[in-house]
């Protein structure tokens, strides 16, 4: 069972960096959104062309904007901390028990 244990463990991490990364990537995409960045530089076109789908179904399913401010990009943070909090700490543990 331990080989079990250790390919939970190896997911757990993958999906731990994987969601870290993003939400960096939300992080600066908001960043982006106070400054008028040229929209044809490729980092911002790919930042955009990562983080929309995801933000764009955010605010169909919730009013999330206030005053003018976009506030789907904390919804998608809120998000990520849970699952990186929920998930991925109960696939380590149970992970763990198997080693």
């Amino acid at each position: 069972m331990y080989v079990v244990g250790y390919f939970l463990l190896a997911v757990a991490k993958v999906l731990d960096t994987v969601s870290f990364i993003y939400m960096i990537i939300i992080i600066a995409r908001a960043i982006l959104s106070w400054v008028s960045p040229d929209p044809y530089n490729p980092i911002v076109r790919f930042l955009y062309n990562v983080t929309e789908p995801v933000l764009f179904k955010v605010r169909t399913k919730l009013p999330v904007s206030f005053g003018g401010i976009d506030l789907s990009p904390i919804v998608v943070i809120l998000a990520i901390i849970f699952i990186r909090i929920w998930i991925v700490n109960s696939l380590m543990i149970y992970s763990r028990s198997l080693i």
